[in-house]
């Protein structure tokens, strides 16, 4: 991460009555106004690559525990699955259980929860363009499609509490688009688009997914920036799901190893366009809280 140093997202000051943002690595992004508090995904477990292409997975209860004690998430409103790739879902329905919290997407989610055992009544099935009311914040899923070369495409469709890399499927991939009083934002983790999907949705900052975008051609890079910060009209993007999620929570995040990415090709399209468009580009710091609204 080293050519990148100087990107790095500032911290917010702490005294600040706003809202709140906080990455904890791939699309896992903590918002907060101080009075509820919506997480994305919530993936701790991570584990290793061995057990990712040989083993069944299921959530590391100790490293999820630990996670939500280090970053301080003992209580959450509401945990918001964008779509059910274990490195989104396989923590879901344990965090949700353990911080009181509602765990709201697809059907596939749905299935994942049902297999760990997460009361049927604490999940909120998605309905695509209705909007969520938690609070001061507003939760709209927009529809969204995942990143070429999905390994599990497809939908689980029945309760899977652990299971194969593979059966993780993708269910229905989702954008979640966020409003409060303080300003509108987008958490878009998998980098495609869906062609007209977030029109009529402005956002300040996005959340930009990048993982295999580097092995994507040009014209699809740009088509991306296109429909995901051009047309919301962006003033900032800050990269997730760029960090080998492979490696635990305790190291440093580093990207994704060359044989399914590219970073230093993305970064070097993220900057340029940046530059061109004048939108800020920002790398997040793990457990960093920040300010996505700021002037």
């Amino acid at each position: 991460m080293r050519p990148w140093v100087d990107l790095r997202e500032p911290a917010a000051p702490t005294d600040a009555a706003r809202v709140r943002a906080m990455f904890l690595g791939v699309s896992t992004v903590l918002l907060t106004d101080g009075v509820n508090t919506v997480l994305t995904d919530g993936f701790f477990s991570r584990p290793h690559k061995l057990r990712v292409a040989l083993g069944r997975l299921s959530p590391d209860h100790a490293r999820v525990r630990a996670a939500l004690e280090r970053f301080r998430l003992t209580e959450l409103d509401a945990v918001f699955v964008v779509h059910s790739h274990y490195d989104h879902a396989l923590d879901a329905p344990l965090v949700a259980e353990l911080t009181g919290a509602r765990l709201i997407g697809s059907e596939s989610t749905r299935n994942i929860a049902a297999g760990q055992g997460l009361a049927p009544d604490r999940f909120d099935p998605v309905t695509l363009g209705a909007p969520i009311r938690i609070g001061a914040f507003t939760l709209t899923a927009l529809p969204a499609e995942h990143s070429p070369g999905d390994i599990a495409p497809g939908r689980i469709e029945e309760p899977l509490g652990s299971g194969r890399t593979t059966e993780f499927r993708t269910g229905d991939c989702y954008s979640l688009h966020v409003a409060h009083p303080d300003g509108e934002l987008l958490v878009h983790a998998s980098a495609n688009w869906v062609p007209g999907a977030l029109d009529g949705h402005r956002a300040d900052t996005v959340y930009l997914g990048v993982g295999a975008l580097g092995k994507q051609s040009e014209d699809f890079r740009d088509e991306y920036w296109h429909h995901l910060v051009t047309r919301t009209k962006a003033r900032r993007v800050v990269p997730i799901h760029w960090d080998d999620f492979t490696l635990s929570l305790d190291r440093s995040p580093r990207p994704l190893p060359g044989v399914f990415d590219d970073f230093a090709t993305t970064m070097e399209f993220l900057s340029r366009r940046s530059r061109t468009d004048r939108v800020e580009l920002v790398l997040p710091v793990l457990g960093r809280r920040t300010d996505p609204f700021r002037p």
